[in-house]
């Protein structure tokens, strides 16, 4: 069963009755993905559904070997799933949201719940009678697998964690808070919610995780360690010993005897985070876990799956005395910088000296030898080979190499490092605390400090030239040089909010970005900055232009900030990023191809711009055969809406891709599993050449490719 902990609110990406839509960013670490999962639920020892943060759905049918991403047509966090059979399932989540799937998640179809509660919790007997749990004591009932869901009344205004159903009638709720004191709830009742009666737990401490395996024997945990277990539908809830003071979130009983419960990570003495038991709890072994896990689910005494902060993913199949994780990560430590020379090769820098290298695009990232453990916040790549880092106390380290040697250079300071700037292999400028600027001609052989005249702490910095450079920092501090930074030269901002990057394509073009959502451009190298509006109030932490035209700004507080444009921020689009993740930098190549990276290892990828591909008209009749429209409008400048349609009976990998005249790819707008229905996808080729383009639609053995023209 599952356990709620935290959760955020988020809106809907698209009204959920009228499209779903696929994110045009996707994960390449960790993987799966990387939101936090917040429950499980598996129907046998193969198939299985994990629901998490921004509408995150995973599903599984091969015992956790693969998992794959479904659409769930919505942002809003998903705090608990229930299935009753391999294709019937129901998922709820912040702000009231009911999902339901009839086909294994080929498609989620959102219910009206009649709440705009979180609901934490939901617990199903069969396809058609289920209840489901949230804030201030919410409970709602169906008979009739969700078509209408009706308020009980609970006798609380205490959250409801979580809740277990045995038959139609017999199910129990849990909950509780925490606010200075502590205080339990449970709730029972034997005629399917008409009548809910309190129950004593014995315990002040926050319950929030329950498992039945009939109407009398449950086990319910909670707050610091604890666990209650009844065997008389809870007319007597009796302590456990859990040996451990670390909270326990989520348990799953597949008899009366066989039980695990998992829980957070316990430092400073609360070891034990997985414990399990053979006799009823009578005896609980435990196992600690460097991560926190909110929920578990067994079908079986030995196969069970566990699912937790940052995506994890473990899974058993011996009744947990071998966990194996099913999610990887080549870091889990915050990334800082990122920067590409072309659309495969790339270079990311991070938390405790972290260096990442690709040059396959992302699809496969490795760690490499930085030695150092300070923080590193930038990086500057002039070509595959040659780059620089910086970072803390005034770290710089050089690679000339491809990253296989990263040496280390004397800066002549310890301030901070924040960002860094090359044009050529030797030509570069690095910024950071104090208004420190530093300088080099010579591939970093010497770096000479230069007169910034701030004490400002100094972001980000960008050159287009030898000569011409900007760097902007805190207070709506810029700075502009012509002559390679012999003369620094303060220009007004009009905001007082930090400036946390910039990005110039040429002398007299260029974007700011920082604190509020603030967005300032100009195309007078600086002398007049002019304020944009990004349609966000997060802070946005980096900024990447390739042309004058096209950028995109990444950022975050509350989720994964991405706003992007195509007409020089005339106007700014949101882009849903798919992640609840802080974002702190990103480096595009091209108008599609881009990387952005962010806390805990978060590394997101497009080749489409960002652009999400949208199902259009759900509620219409499915096509009945492959269709690929021509492009609308053709010719086009600099972007065109290309429609295809899916028919009924065919659900797997669809690709539709653009391609020149001589057969070489240009960029991907649809590479995934895609169900049956008609979608219509944007693409931008302001960083393409005018002329004669294909875009080639292919799913199963269906290929169509149809011709359009690009004219500037």
């Amino acid at each position: 069963m599952k356990s709620f902990v935290t959760t955020l609110l988020a809106a809907c990406l698209l009204p959920c009755s009228e499209a779903t839509a696929q994110s045009g960013w996707f994960w390449q670490n960790p993987l799966p993905q990387g939101n936090t999962l917040h429950d499980v639920s598996f129907t046998d020892a193969n198939t299985g559904t994990a629901v998490g943060d921004f509408g995150t759905i995973l599903r599984t049918t091969n015992g956790g070997a693969l998992w794959t991403s479904q659409t769930s047509g919505t942002t809003n966090s998903l705090s608990g799933v229930s299935f009753t059979n391999t294709n019937t399932g129901t998922a709820v989540g912040n702000g009231g949201t009911i999902l339901r799937t009839t086909n294994g998640g080929a498609l989620w179809t959102s219910q009206t719940s009649g709440t705009t509660n979180p609901l934490y919790g939901v617990s199903f007997t069969d396809a058609n009678t289920g209840t489901a749990v949230g804030y201030l004591g919410t409970i709602l009932r169906t008979t009739n697998g969700g078509a209408l869901w009706t308020s009980q009344t609970s006798g609380t205004t205490n959250p409801l964690s979580d809740i277990s159903f045995t038959n139609a009638n017999t199910g129990t709720a849990v909950g509780g808070y925490c606010f200075e004191d502590c205080f339990s709830t449970i709730l029972h009742t034997t005629n399917g919610g008409a009548l809910w009666t309190s129950q004593s737990s014995g315990t002040m401490n926050q319950l929030f995780g329950v498992s039945f395996t009939d109407a009398n024997t449950g086990t319910a945990v909670g707050g610091g360690g604890t666990i209650l277990r009844t065997t008389n539908g809870g007319a007597i809830w009796t302590p456990q010993s859990s040996g451990t003071a670390s909270n326990l979130y989520g348990v799953s009983f597949s008899d009366a005897n066989n039980g695990t419960a998992v829980g957070e990570w316990g430092p400073y003495g609360k070891l034990g985070n997985m414990l399990h038991t053979t006799n009823g709890g009578a005896f609980w072994t435990s196992r600690s876990t460097y991560r926190d896990f909110f929920s578990v689910s067994f079908t079986d005494a030995n196969n069970g799956a566990a699912v937790g902060s940052g995506g994890i993913v473990f899974h058993t199949t011996n009744g947990g005395a071998a966990w194996t994780s099913q999610s990887s990560s080549v870091t889990s430590g915050a990334l800082y910088g990122v920067s590409f020379t072309d659309a495969n090769t790339g270079t990311a820098v991070g938390f405790n000296g972290t260096i990442l290298r690709t040059t396959t695009g992302g699809v496969l990232w490795t760690s490499q030898t930085s030695g150092t453990t300070n923080i590193l916040y930038g990086v500057s790549l002039a070509d595959a080979n040659t780059g620089t880092a910086v970072g803390s106390a005034g770290l710089i380290l050089r690679t000339t190499d491809g990253g296989a040697l990263w040496t280390s250079q004397l800066s002549g300071t310890t301030n901070y490092l924040i960002e860094v700037s090359f044009t050529d292999a030797n030509t570069g400028t690095a910024v950071g605390g104090d208004g420190t600027i530093l300088r080099t001609t010579n591939g970093g052989t010497r770096w000479t400090s230069q007169t910034s005249g701030t004490t400002a702490q100094l972001n980000g910095v960008s050159f287009t030239d030898a000569n011409s450079g900007t760097a902007v920092g805190d207070f709506g501090t810029i700075l502009r040089t012509t002559n390679g930074g012999a003369l620094w030269t303060s220009q007004t901002s009009g905001t007082t909010n930090y400036l946390y990057d910039v990005s110039f394509t040429d002398a007299n073009t260029g974007t700011a970005v920082g604190g509020g959502g603030t967005i300032l451009r100009t195309t007078n190298g600086g002398a007049l900055w002019t304020s944009q509006t990004s349609g966000t109030t997060n802070i946005l932490f980096g900024v990447s232009f390739t042309d004058a035209n096209t950028g995109t700004a990444v950022g975050g507080e509350f989720v994964g900030t991405i706003v992007r444009t195509t007409n020089g921020g005339a106007t700014w689009t949101s882009r849903s990023s798919g992640s609840m993740r802080w974002l702190n930098d990103v480096s595009f190549t091209d108008a599609n191809t881009g990387t952005a990276v962010g806390f805990l290892g978060t590394i997101l990828r497009t080749t489409t711009g960002g652009v999400t591909w949208v199902q259009e008209g759900t509620n219409t009749q499915t096509p009945n055969g492959f269709v690929l429209e021509q492009n609308y409008p053709n010719p086009f400048n600099p972007t065109t809406t290309i429609r295809f349609s899916i028919p009924a009976g065919t659900y797997g990998h669809t690709s539709l891709r653009v391609f020149d005249i001589l057969g070489r790819e240009g960029a991907t707008l649809v590479s995934e599993e895609v169900k049956p229905g008609s979608y219509s996808v944007e693409w931008s080729a302001s960083s393409f050449a005018s002329g004669v383009y294909f875009y080639r639609l292919q799913s199963g053995q269906f290929v169509e490719t149809k011709k359009l023209i690009f004219t500037k």
